[in-house]
Protein backbone atom coordinates (compact mmCIF):
# COMPACT_ATOMS: atom_id res chain seq x y z
CA UNK A 1 0.00 0.00 0.00
CA UNK A 2 1.34 3.59 -1.02
CA UNK A 3 1.54 5.69 1.79
CA UNK A 4 4.34 8.00 1.81
CA UNK A 5 3.97 10.61 4.61
CA UNK A 6 7.91 11.20 5.85
CA UNK A 7 10.58 13.81 4.30
CA UNK A 8 12.42 11.08 2.90
CA UNK A 9 9.67 10.65 0.34
CA UNK A 10 8.33 14.24 0.03
CA UNK A 11 9.69 18.03 -0.88
CA UNK A 12 8.97 21.44 -1.92
CA UNK A 13 9.31 22.69 -5.86
CA UNK A 14 8.78 25.61 -7.90
CA UNK A 15 6.99 24.31 -11.08
CA UNK A 16 8.91 27.47 -13.23
CA UNK A 17 11.94 26.35 -12.36
CA UNK A 18 11.69 22.76 -11.81
CA UNK A 19 10.38 22.48 -15.36
CA UNK A 20 11.77 25.55 -17.62
CA UNK A 21 14.78 26.67 -18.60
CA UNK A 22 16.75 29.58 -19.58
CA UNK A 23 15.62 29.62 -23.42
CA UNK A 24 12.10 27.94 -22.43
CA UNK A 25 9.03 28.74 -20.63
CA UNK A 26 6.94 26.16 -21.98
CA UNK A 27 5.64 22.23 -22.42
CA UNK A 28 4.09 20.73 -25.64
CA UNK A 29 0.69 19.16 -26.69
CA UNK A 30 0.67 16.10 -29.27
CA UNK A 31 0.30 18.44 -31.94
CA UNK A 32 3.86 20.92 -30.94
CA UNK A 33 1.05 23.62 -29.38
CA UNK A 34 2.60 25.32 -26.48
CA UNK A 35 1.58 25.87 -23.17
CA UNK A 36 3.04 28.23 -20.80
CA UNK A 37 4.25 26.60 -17.62
CA UNK A 38 3.10 29.19 -15.74
CA UNK A 39 -0.26 28.34 -16.49
CA UNK A 40 0.51 25.15 -14.06
CA UNK A 41 0.65 26.62 -11.15
CA UNK A 42 -2.36 25.81 -8.70
CA UNK A 43 -2.85 22.54 -10.01
CA UNK A 44 -1.34 19.14 -8.85
CA UNK A 45 1.20 18.13 -11.49
CA UNK A 46 2.53 14.35 -12.03
CA UNK A 47 5.92 14.39 -13.50
CA UNK A 48 6.11 11.16 -15.13
CA UNK A 49 9.23 9.32 -16.41
CA UNK A 50 8.88 6.83 -18.50
CA UNK A 51 9.30 5.30 -22.26
CA UNK A 52 8.65 3.27 -25.04
CA UNK A 53 10.91 0.73 -25.02
CA UNK A 54 10.42 -0.15 -21.15
CA UNK A 55 7.69 -2.74 -20.86
CA UNK A 56 6.84 -2.56 -17.22
CA UNK A 57 6.09 1.38 -18.73
CA UNK A 58 4.37 0.50 -21.21
CA UNK A 59 1.50 -1.73 -18.86
CA UNK A 60 1.81 1.33 -16.63
CA UNK A 61 0.61 4.25 -18.98
CA UNK A 62 -2.91 2.85 -19.55
CA UNK A 63 -3.61 3.03 -15.71
CA UNK A 64 -2.36 6.76 -15.46
CA UNK A 65 -4.28 7.62 -19.22
CA UNK A 66 -7.39 6.25 -16.89
CA UNK A 67 -7.27 8.05 -13.83
CA UNK A 68 -5.88 11.41 -15.85
CA UNK A 69 -9.19 10.90 -17.74
CA UNK A 70 -11.45 10.45 -15.00
CA UNK A 71 -10.07 13.53 -13.23
CA UNK A 72 -9.60 15.76 -16.28
CA UNK A 73 -13.86 16.93 -15.96
CA UNK A 74 -13.66 17.26 -12.06
CA UNK A 75 -10.22 18.57 -10.95
CA UNK A 76 -6.40 20.42 -11.63
CA UNK A 77 -5.04 17.74 -12.60
CA UNK A 78 -1.79 17.64 -15.09
CA UNK A 79 0.84 15.52 -16.04
CA UNK A 80 4.57 16.27 -17.66
CA UNK A 81 6.12 13.50 -19.28
CA UNK A 82 9.55 13.03 -19.28
CA UNK A 83 10.47 11.10 -22.48
CA UNK A 84 13.51 8.44 -22.00
CA UNK A 85 13.06 7.34 -25.70
CA UNK A 86 16.24 6.79 -27.63
CA UNK A 87 14.82 8.90 -30.50
CA UNK A 88 12.54 11.84 -31.56
CA UNK A 89 10.43 9.24 -34.13
CA UNK A 90 9.85 6.73 -30.50
CA UNK A 91 9.05 9.81 -28.40
CA UNK A 92 6.84 10.94 -30.80
CA UNK A 93 4.86 7.32 -31.42
CA UNK A 94 4.87 7.08 -27.77
CA UNK A 95 3.48 10.89 -26.56
CA UNK A 96 0.77 10.44 -29.08
CA UNK A 97 -0.88 7.61 -26.95
CA UNK A 98 -1.02 10.26 -24.14
CA UNK A 99 -3.31 13.48 -23.33
CA UNK A 100 -1.16 15.28 -21.70
CA UNK A 101 1.57 17.45 -21.85
CA UNK A 102 5.43 16.74 -22.48
CA UNK A 103 8.66 17.95 -22.28
CA UNK A 104 10.10 18.65 -25.48
CA UNK A 105 12.30 15.81 -26.54
CA UNK A 106 15.48 18.08 -27.51
CA UNK A 107 15.76 19.37 -24.26
CA UNK A 108 18.35 16.74 -22.80
CA UNK A 109 19.33 19.60 -20.37
CA UNK A 110 16.36 19.38 -18.43
CA UNK A 111 15.68 15.92 -18.31
CA UNK A 112 18.79 15.19 -17.13
CA UNK A 113 18.84 17.73 -14.00
CA UNK A 114 15.47 16.16 -13.08
CA UNK A 115 16.67 12.72 -13.25
CA UNK A 116 19.50 13.98 -10.97
CA UNK A 117 17.21 15.68 -8.96
CA UNK A 118 15.13 13.08 -7.91
CA UNK A 119 17.67 10.54 -7.94
CA UNK A 120 16.42 8.49 -10.90
CA UNK A 121 17.11 4.57 -10.39
CA UNK A 122 14.02 3.13 -12.23
CA UNK A 123 11.50 3.81 -14.65
CA UNK A 124 8.14 4.55 -14.95
CA UNK A 125 8.64 6.41 -12.23
CA UNK A 126 5.93 9.59 -11.22
CA UNK A 127 6.68 12.23 -8.95
CA UNK A 128 3.49 14.06 -7.56
CA UNK A 129 3.37 17.55 -6.82
CA UNK A 130 0.96 18.95 -4.97
CA UNK A 131 -0.86 22.14 -5.32
CA UNK A 132 1.71 23.55 -2.38
CA UNK A 133 4.58 22.52 -4.40
CA UNK A 134 5.33 19.23 -2.39
CA UNK A 135 5.96 16.54 -4.21
CA UNK A 136 5.26 12.32 -3.42
CA UNK A 137 7.65 10.57 -5.23
CA UNK A 138 5.68 7.47 -4.98
CA UNK A 139 3.34 8.72 -7.90
CA UNK A 140 3.30 5.03 -9.24
CA UNK A 141 2.65 3.41 -6.73
CA UNK A 142 -0.33 5.04 -5.15
CA UNK A 143 -2.26 5.36 -9.06
CA UNK A 144 -1.68 1.41 -9.44
CA UNK A 145 -3.20 1.18 -5.79
CA UNK A 146 -5.97 3.54 -5.96
CA UNK A 147 -5.72 5.08 -9.39
CA UNK A 148 -8.35 8.67 -9.61
CA UNK A 149 -9.92 7.59 -6.02
CA UNK A 150 -5.95 8.74 -4.86
CA UNK A 151 -7.00 12.37 -6.10
CA UNK A 152 -5.83 14.85 -4.70
CA UNK A 153 -3.13 12.17 -3.51
CA UNK A 154 -2.17 14.18 -0.46
CA UNK A 155 -1.35 12.15 2.55
CA UNK A 156 -4.30 12.46 4.15
CA UNK A 157 -6.22 10.99 1.25
CA UNK A 158 -3.81 7.99 1.37
CA UNK A 159 -4.09 7.52 5.09
CA UNK A 160 -8.27 8.13 4.32
CA UNK A 161 -8.12 5.09 1.51
CA UNK A 162 -5.69 2.46 3.66
CA UNK A 163 -8.32 2.81 6.21
CA UNK A 164 -11.24 2.09 3.85
CA UNK A 165 -9.54 -0.67 2.11
CA UNK A 166 -8.19 -2.52 5.88
CA UNK A 167 -12.23 -1.77 6.64
CA UNK A 168 -12.79 -4.17 3.13
CA UNK A 169 -10.35 -6.50 4.14
CA UNK A 170 -12.21 -7.38 7.12
CA UNK A 171 -15.46 -7.37 5.24
CA UNK A 172 -14.61 -9.05 2.63
CA UNK A 173 -16.29 -11.78 0.87
CA UNK A 174 -16.52 -13.40 -3.00
CA UNK A 175 -20.04 -10.99 -3.34
CA UNK A 176 -18.24 -8.00 -2.15
CA UNK A 177 -15.24 -8.96 -4.29
CA UNK A 178 -17.09 -9.95 -8.03
CA UNK A 179 -20.85 -8.37 -7.57
CA UNK A 180 -21.04 -5.20 -8.94
CA UNK A 181 -24.64 -2.99 -9.39
CA UNK A 182 -26.37 -4.50 -11.77
CA UNK A 183 -24.45 -6.99 -12.78
CA UNK A 184 -24.23 -10.32 -10.12
CA UNK A 185 -22.96 -13.07 -12.49
CA UNK A 186 -20.00 -14.30 -14.19
CA UNK A 187 -19.36 -15.80 -17.87
CA UNK A 188 -18.45 -18.90 -18.83
CA UNK A 189 -16.89 -20.07 -21.72
CA UNK A 190 -19.92 -20.47 -23.52
CA UNK A 191 -20.90 -17.10 -22.86
CA UNK A 192 -23.73 -18.44 -20.26
CA UNK A 193 -24.05 -16.47 -16.68
CA UNK A 194 -23.51 -17.92 -13.89
CA UNK A 195 -24.48 -16.52 -10.17
CA UNK A 196 -21.51 -14.98 -8.50
CA UNK A 197 -23.32 -16.62 -5.15
CA UNK A 198 -23.17 -20.33 -6.72
CA UNK A 199 -19.46 -19.81 -5.93
CA UNK A 200 -20.01 -19.56 -2.17
CA UNK A 201 -18.40 -22.01 -0.05
CA UNK A 202 -15.32 -23.01 -2.42
CA UNK A 203 -12.22 -22.14 -2.88
CA UNK A 204 -11.46 -19.78 -5.92
CA UNK A 205 -8.72 -18.50 -7.49
CA UNK A 206 -8.58 -15.15 -8.76
CA UNK A 207 -6.85 -15.24 -11.90
CA UNK A 208 -5.25 -11.66 -13.14
CA UNK A 209 -3.74 -12.34 -16.73
CA UNK A 210 -3.61 -10.76 -20.25
CA UNK A 211 -3.46 -12.31 -23.61
CA UNK A 212 -0.17 -10.97 -25.17
CA UNK A 213 1.81 -11.44 -21.89
CA UNK A 214 4.51 -14.38 -22.51
CA UNK A 215 4.35 -15.47 -18.50
CA UNK A 216 0.40 -15.57 -18.64
CA UNK A 217 0.37 -18.08 -21.63
CA UNK A 218 3.05 -20.48 -20.00
CA UNK A 219 1.33 -20.13 -16.43
CA UNK A 220 -2.58 -20.35 -18.36
CA UNK A 221 -1.37 -24.28 -19.37
CA UNK A 222 -0.24 -25.27 -16.18
CA UNK A 223 -2.84 -24.11 -14.27
CA UNK A 224 -5.74 -25.45 -16.70
CA UNK A 225 -3.80 -28.96 -16.11
CA UNK A 226 -4.36 -28.58 -12.39
CA UNK A 227 -7.48 -27.20 -12.35
CA UNK A 228 -8.48 -29.88 -14.46
CA UNK A 229 -7.35 -32.78 -11.53
CA UNK A 230 -8.48 -30.94 -8.77
CA UNK A 231 -12.10 -31.06 -10.15
CA UNK A 232 -11.59 -34.39 -11.29
CA UNK A 233 -10.84 -35.75 -8.16
CA UNK A 234 -14.29 -33.46 -6.75
CA UNK A 235 -12.34 -30.84 -5.03
CA UNK A 236 -14.79 -27.58 -4.57
CA UNK A 237 -12.13 -25.33 -6.00
CA UNK A 238 -13.25 -22.80 -9.58
CA UNK A 239 -11.22 -19.98 -11.38
CA UNK A 240 -12.26 -16.36 -12.29
CA UNK A 241 -10.45 -15.40 -14.89
CA UNK A 242 -9.89 -11.42 -14.39
CA UNK A 243 -8.52 -9.40 -17.59
CA UNK A 244 -6.57 -7.00 -17.74
CA UNK A 245 -6.12 -7.16 -21.48
CA UNK A 246 -7.16 -3.78 -23.54
CA UNK A 247 -8.51 -5.24 -26.82
CA UNK A 248 -11.75 -7.49 -26.40
CA UNK A 249 -10.67 -9.61 -28.93
CA UNK A 250 -7.53 -10.70 -26.92
CA UNK A 251 -9.26 -11.11 -24.14
CA UNK A 252 -11.54 -13.53 -26.38
CA UNK A 253 -8.26 -15.46 -27.09
CA UNK A 254 -7.31 -15.48 -23.62
CA UNK A 255 -10.58 -16.91 -22.40
CA UNK A 256 -11.38 -19.09 -25.17
CA UNK A 257 -8.73 -21.45 -23.91
CA UNK A 258 -9.89 -21.70 -20.43
CA UNK A 259 -12.06 -24.01 -18.91
CA UNK A 260 -13.20 -21.72 -16.11
CA UNK A 261 -15.32 -18.47 -15.56
CA UNK A 262 -14.49 -14.69 -16.25
CA UNK A 263 -15.75 -10.91 -15.56
CA UNK A 264 -17.13 -9.65 -18.32
CA UNK A 265 -14.16 -7.74 -20.64
CA UNK A 266 -13.80 -4.31 -19.24
CA UNK A 267 -15.64 -4.76 -16.48
CA UNK A 268 -15.22 -2.10 -13.77
CA UNK A 269 -14.07 -4.69 -11.31
CA UNK A 270 -11.36 -5.80 -13.06
CA UNK A 271 -9.40 -2.67 -12.90
CA UNK A 272 -10.42 -2.40 -8.92
CA UNK A 273 -9.32 -5.90 -8.12
CA UNK A 274 -5.93 -5.14 -9.67
CA UNK A 275 -5.68 -2.34 -7.32
CA UNK A 276 -7.05 -3.82 -4.38
CA UNK A 277 -5.39 -7.01 -4.29
CA UNK A 278 -1.88 -4.53 -5.14
CA UNK A 279 -0.93 -6.72 -8.18
CA UNK A 280 2.19 -5.61 -9.66
CA UNK A 281 3.52 -8.59 -11.71
CA UNK A 282 1.77 -11.01 -14.39
CA UNK A 283 0.45 -14.04 -13.96
CA UNK A 284 -1.08 -13.51 -10.79
CA UNK A 285 -3.83 -16.13 -8.61
CA UNK A 286 -5.21 -14.30 -5.97
CA UNK A 287 -6.45 -17.82 -3.82
CA UNK A 288 -9.98 -16.79 -1.77
CA UNK A 289 -10.57 -19.60 1.25
CA UNK A 290 -14.25 -20.89 1.04
CA UNK A 291 -15.26 -17.92 4.06
CA UNK A 292 -14.46 -15.53 0.84
CA UNK A 293 -11.41 -13.95 2.64
CA UNK A 294 -7.67 -14.40 1.17
CA UNK A 295 -5.76 -17.55 1.63
CA UNK A 296 -2.99 -17.37 -0.43
CA UNK A 297 -2.03 -13.64 -2.17
CA UNK A 298 -0.14 -15.11 -5.10
CA UNK A 299 -0.35 -18.70 -5.60
CA UNK A 300 1.35 -18.87 -8.99
CA UNK A 301 5.08 -20.08 -7.64
CA UNK A 302 3.69 -22.72 -5.55
CA UNK A 303 1.57 -24.21 -8.37
CA UNK A 304 4.47 -23.51 -10.81
CA UNK A 305 6.09 -25.69 -8.46
CA UNK A 306 4.18 -27.94 -6.76
CA UNK A 307 1.09 -28.68 -9.29
CA UNK A 308 -2.29 -29.84 -7.52
CA UNK A 309 -0.12 -31.26 -4.43
CA UNK A 310 0.01 -27.46 -3.50
CA UNK A 311 -3.71 -27.49 -3.04
CA UNK A 312 -5.83 -25.79 -1.37
CA UNK A 313 -2.84 -23.48 -1.57
CA UNK A 314 -2.02 -22.43 2.01
CA UNK A 315 1.20 -20.53 2.01
CA UNK A 316 2.23 -22.15 5.51
CA UNK A 317 1.64 -25.74 3.55
CA UNK A 318 3.20 -24.82 0.54
CA UNK A 319 6.53 -23.98 2.29
CA UNK A 320 6.31 -26.80 3.52
CA UNK A 321 6.38 -28.60 0.01
CA UNK A 322 8.45 -26.48 -1.36
CA UNK A 323 11.27 -27.40 1.83
CA UNK A 324 11.34 -30.95 1.69
CA UNK A 325 11.39 -30.94 -2.38
CA UNK A 326 14.63 -28.46 -2.06
CA UNK A 327 16.14 -31.36 0.47
CA UNK A 328 15.00 -33.82 -1.50
CA UNK A 329 16.61 -31.99 -4.80
CA UNK A 330 19.32 -34.29 -7.19
CA UNK A 331 20.91 -33.32 -10.22
CA UNK A 332 18.36 -36.06 -11.70
CA UNK A 333 15.42 -34.73 -10.30
CA UNK A 334 15.90 -31.50 -12.04
CA UNK A 335 17.76 -32.38 -15.15
CA UNK A 336 16.11 -35.65 -16.18
CA UNK A 337 12.47 -36.04 -17.66
CA UNK A 338 11.03 -38.83 -19.24
CA UNK A 339 13.62 -39.93 -22.35
CA UNK A 340 15.42 -37.11 -22.00
CA UNK A 341 18.56 -37.74 -19.68
CA UNK A 342 21.56 -36.29 -20.94
CA UNK A 343 22.76 -32.69 -22.67
CA UNK A 344 25.14 -31.71 -25.24
CA UNK A 345 28.66 -31.29 -26.02
CA UNK A 346 29.17 -28.71 -29.07
CA UNK A 347 29.94 -31.88 -31.38
CA UNK A 348 26.50 -33.02 -30.52
CA UNK A 349 27.27 -36.04 -28.62
CA UNK A 350 25.17 -36.52 -26.09
CA UNK A 351 26.42 -36.81 -21.90
CA UNK A 352 24.38 -38.73 -19.70
CA UNK A 353 23.57 -36.51 -16.84
CA UNK A 354 24.57 -39.53 -14.57
CA UNK A 355 27.93 -38.91 -15.69
CA UNK A 356 27.80 -35.50 -14.00
CA UNK A 357 26.60 -36.20 -10.77
CA UNK A 358 29.09 -35.42 -8.08
CA UNK A 359 30.15 -32.23 -9.30
CA UNK A 360 29.55 -28.63 -8.52
CA UNK A 361 26.99 -27.66 -11.66
CA UNK A 362 26.12 -24.12 -12.73
CA UNK A 363 22.94 -23.60 -14.96
CA UNK A 364 23.44 -20.85 -17.45
CA UNK A 365 20.21 -18.91 -18.20
CA UNK A 366 21.41 -16.65 -21.07
CA UNK A 367 20.67 -16.24 -25.35
CA UNK A 368 22.35 -14.72 -27.94
CA UNK A 369 19.32 -11.81 -28.52
CA UNK A 370 20.28 -10.54 -25.34
CA UNK A 371 23.13 -7.77 -25.08
CA UNK A 372 23.74 -8.09 -21.04
CA UNK A 373 24.31 -11.92 -21.84
CA UNK A 374 26.66 -11.39 -24.83
CA UNK A 375 28.90 -8.98 -22.85
CA UNK A 376 28.64 -11.50 -19.21
CA UNK A 377 29.76 -14.29 -21.24
CA UNK A 378 33.86 -13.47 -22.01
CA UNK A 379 34.02 -12.92 -18.08
CA UNK A 380 31.97 -15.94 -17.76
CA UNK A 381 34.26 -18.20 -19.97
CA UNK A 382 37.50 -16.92 -18.33
CA UNK A 383 36.32 -17.85 -14.96
CA UNK A 384 35.05 -21.31 -16.13
CA UNK A 385 38.64 -21.95 -17.61
CA UNK A 386 40.12 -21.21 -14.19
CA UNK A 387 38.23 -23.11 -12.02
CA UNK A 388 37.99 -25.61 -14.46
CA UNK A 389 41.94 -25.72 -14.24
CA UNK A 390 41.62 -26.10 -10.87
CA UNK A 391 38.55 -28.79 -9.91
CA UNK A 392 37.13 -30.75 -12.97
CA UNK A 393 34.52 -31.69 -10.95
CA UNK A 394 32.70 -28.56 -12.12
CA UNK A 395 30.55 -27.95 -15.03
CA UNK A 396 28.44 -25.48 -16.70
CA UNK A 397 24.89 -26.11 -18.76
CA UNK A 398 24.10 -23.73 -20.94
CA UNK A 399 19.87 -23.30 -20.94
CA UNK A 400 18.40 -21.63 -23.99
CA UNK A 401 16.43 -18.72 -24.52
CA UNK A 402 17.36 -18.28 -28.37
CA UNK A 403 14.72 -17.71 -30.74
CA UNK A 404 16.29 -20.24 -33.27
CA UNK A 405 18.60 -22.92 -34.13
CA UNK A 406 20.75 -21.34 -36.13
CA UNK A 407 21.19 -18.73 -32.89
CA UNK A 408 21.67 -21.26 -30.76
CA UNK A 409 24.39 -23.15 -32.86
CA UNK A 410 26.31 -19.54 -33.41
CA UNK A 411 26.33 -18.57 -30.01
CA UNK A 412 26.70 -22.06 -28.09
CA UNK A 413 29.68 -23.15 -30.63
CA UNK A 414 31.53 -20.02 -28.09
CA UNK A 415 31.22 -21.63 -25.26
CA UNK A 416 33.41 -24.49 -23.61
CA UNK A 417 30.60 -25.86 -21.64
CA UNK A 418 27.86 -28.30 -22.40
CA UNK A 419 23.94 -27.36 -23.02
CA UNK A 420 20.36 -28.47 -23.01
CA UNK A 421 19.42 -29.35 -26.42
CA UNK A 422 17.21 -26.57 -28.35
CA UNK A 423 13.82 -25.64 -27.44
CA UNK A 424 14.12 -28.81 -24.80
CA UNK A 425 10.99 -29.10 -22.84
CA UNK A 426 13.33 -29.17 -19.59
CA UNK A 427 13.96 -25.56 -19.98
CA UNK A 428 10.15 -24.46 -19.35
CA UNK A 429 10.85 -26.30 -15.91
CA UNK A 430 14.39 -25.02 -14.88
CA UNK A 431 12.92 -21.74 -15.17
CA UNK A 432 10.18 -22.16 -13.40
CA UNK A 433 11.89 -23.75 -10.45
CA UNK A 434 14.80 -21.59 -10.06
CA UNK A 435 12.17 -18.67 -10.67
CA UNK A 436 13.97 -17.04 -13.66
CA UNK A 437 13.05 -13.85 -13.99
CA UNK A 438 15.71 -12.09 -16.13
CA UNK A 439 18.62 -12.98 -18.23
CA UNK A 440 21.57 -13.34 -17.86
CA UNK A 441 20.90 -15.62 -14.72
CA UNK A 442 23.42 -18.61 -13.02
CA UNK A 443 22.64 -20.86 -10.56
CA UNK A 444 24.80 -23.19 -8.47
CA UNK A 445 24.13 -27.05 -7.76
CA UNK A 446 26.04 -28.27 -5.22
CA UNK A 447 27.90 -32.28 -5.17
CA UNK A 448 24.82 -33.39 -3.72
CA UNK A 449 22.33 -32.38 -6.30
CA UNK A 450 20.56 -29.57 -3.93
CA UNK A 451 20.70 -25.29 -5.04
CA UNK A 452 23.72 -24.07 -3.27
CA UNK A 453 23.45 -20.22 -5.08
CA UNK A 454 20.57 -18.95 -7.70
CA UNK A 455 22.54 -15.35 -8.07
CA UNK A 456 25.96 -16.83 -9.27
CA UNK A 457 26.07 -14.23 -11.86
CA UNK A 458 26.78 -11.11 -9.44
CA UNK A 459 29.27 -13.12 -7.38
CA UNK A 460 31.13 -14.09 -10.62
CA UNK A 461 30.80 -10.16 -11.39
CA UNK A 462 32.05 -9.35 -8.00
CA UNK A 463 34.59 -11.93 -6.90
CA UNK A 464 35.32 -13.92 -10.21
CA UNK A 465 36.49 -17.23 -9.93
CA UNK A 466 37.77 -16.77 -6.15
CA UNK A 467 33.51 -17.14 -5.56
CA UNK A 468 33.86 -20.88 -6.27
CA UNK A 469 32.44 -23.18 -5.05
CA UNK A 470 29.78 -20.23 -4.40
CA UNK A 471 28.16 -21.28 -0.90
CA UNK A 472 27.35 -19.35 1.67
CA UNK A 473 30.88 -19.91 3.79
CA UNK A 474 32.88 -18.82 0.57
CA UNK A 475 30.36 -15.61 -0.26
CA UNK A 476 30.66 -14.92 3.88
CA UNK A 477 34.90 -15.13 3.33
CA UNK A 478 34.76 -12.84 0.50
CA UNK A 479 32.23 -10.11 2.11
CA UNK A 480 34.56 -10.51 5.35
CA UNK A 481 37.48 -9.80 2.95
CA UNK A 482 35.92 -6.77 1.33
CA UNK A 483 34.65 -5.70 4.71
CA UNK A 484 38.30 -5.69 6.14
CA UNK A 485 40.01 -3.88 3.04
CA UNK A 486 37.17 -0.99 3.26
CA UNK A 487 38.14 -0.20 6.68
CA UNK A 488 41.54 0.99 4.71
CA UNK A 489 39.54 3.24 1.72
CA UNK A 490 38.58 6.99 2.36
CA UNK A 491 35.19 8.23 3.28
CA UNK A 492 34.78 10.32 0.19
CA UNK A 493 37.18 11.25 -2.74
CA UNK A 494 37.14 13.68 -5.71
CA UNK A 495 36.91 12.14 -9.18
CA UNK A 496 37.29 13.57 -13.28
CA UNK A 497 34.04 12.74 -14.26
CA UNK A 498 31.79 14.91 -11.34
CA UNK A 499 34.18 18.24 -10.94
CA UNK A 500 31.30 19.97 -8.41
CA UNK A 501 31.08 16.71 -5.48
CA UNK A 502 32.31 14.30 -3.51
CA UNK A 503 31.95 10.90 -4.25
CA UNK A 504 31.30 9.37 -0.77
CA UNK A 505 32.06 5.42 0.01
CA UNK A 506 28.53 4.03 -0.31
CA UNK A 507 26.84 0.55 0.59
CA UNK A 508 25.09 -0.77 -2.40
CA UNK A 509 23.39 -3.90 -3.51
CA UNK A 510 24.06 -3.48 -7.14
CA UNK A 511 25.02 -0.91 -9.74
CA UNK A 512 26.55 -0.33 -13.04
CA UNK A 513 30.15 1.31 -13.03
CA UNK A 514 29.95 4.87 -14.79
CA UNK A 515 33.96 4.18 -15.14
CA UNK A 516 34.63 1.04 -16.64
CA UNK A 517 30.93 0.44 -17.36
CA UNK A 518 30.63 -2.89 -15.05
CA UNK A 519 28.57 -4.74 -12.40
CA UNK A 520 29.29 -3.59 -9.16
CA UNK A 521 28.44 -4.75 -5.81
CA UNK A 522 29.25 -4.34 -1.89
CA UNK A 523 30.29 -0.72 -2.08
CA UNK A 524 30.66 1.92 -4.30
CA UNK A 525 31.50 5.86 -4.51
CA UNK A 526 28.65 7.76 -5.17
CA UNK A 527 27.01 10.94 -5.66
CA UNK A 528 23.07 10.85 -5.43
CA UNK A 529 23.08 14.38 -7.07
CA UNK A 530 24.88 13.71 -10.14
CA UNK A 531 23.33 10.35 -9.97
CA UNK A 532 26.93 8.79 -10.48
CA UNK A 533 28.74 5.52 -9.21
CA UNK A 534 32.18 3.99 -9.47
CA UNK A 535 33.81 0.64 -8.38
CA UNK A 536 36.22 1.67 -5.53
CA UNK A 537 38.65 0.43 -7.74
CA UNK A 538 37.74 3.32 -10.46
CA UNK A 539 37.60 5.78 -7.68
CA UNK A 540 40.82 5.10 -6.28
CA UNK A 541 42.55 4.61 -9.75
CA UNK A 542 43.94 1.07 -8.33
CA UNK A 543 43.00 -2.32 -8.26
CA UNK A 544 41.39 -3.54 -4.80
CA UNK A 545 40.58 -6.82 -5.85
CA UNK A 546 43.50 -8.77 -6.16
CA UNK A 547 42.82 -12.45 -5.64
CA UNK A 548 45.83 -15.10 -6.20
CA UNK A 549 45.31 -15.70 -10.06
CA UNK A 550 42.36 -13.14 -11.36
CA UNK A 551 41.82 -12.94 -15.18
CA UNK A 552 40.90 -9.57 -16.85
CA UNK A 553 37.77 -7.43 -15.48
CA UNK A 554 35.70 -4.92 -17.29
CA UNK A 555 33.29 -6.36 -19.28
CA UNK A 556 30.26 -4.15 -20.19
CA UNK A 557 27.01 -5.51 -19.25
CA UNK A 558 23.86 -2.93 -19.62
CA UNK A 559 21.80 -3.33 -16.49
CA UNK A 560 21.12 -6.03 -13.83
CA UNK A 561 19.52 -8.21 -15.93
CA UNK A 562 17.59 -8.32 -20.05
CA UNK A 563 13.74 -8.43 -19.29
CA UNK A 564 11.50 -9.18 -22.12
CA UNK A 565 8.79 -6.52 -22.03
Amino acid sequence: MATMTNDEKTSSHDLNSLLGSDERDFLIRQNNDQVKISSLIGKTVGIYFSAAWCGPCRRFTPKLVQAYQELSEKSDFEVVFISFDKDEEAFSGYFGKMPWLALPFSDLGTRKRLERLFKLRVIPFLVILGKDGVSNDAGVEIISDYGAEGYPFTSERLDQLKEETEKTKREQSLMSLLVNVPRDYLLSNDANKVPVNELEGKTVGLYFSENSHKGCLEFTKVLIEVYKKLRDRGENFEVVLVSLDEEEQDFRANFGTMPWLSLPFKDQNCEKLSRYFQIRDLPALVVMGPDGKTQHPNAVESIEEHGDEAYPFMPEECAKLGKAKAESQTLESILVHEDKDFVIAKDGSKVKVTELVGKTILLYFSAEWCPPCRDFLPKFISVYEEIKAKDDAFEVIYISSDRNQLSFDDYFYAMPWLALPFNDERKAFLHRSFRIKGIPAVVAIGPDGRTVNTHVRQLIQAYGAEAYPFNTDRVKQLEEKVEEMAKGWPKKVKHELDHKHNLILTRRSGYKCDGCQDMGYGWSYSCDDCNLDLHPKCALKKEIWKPEKHSKDGYVCDGDVCRKA
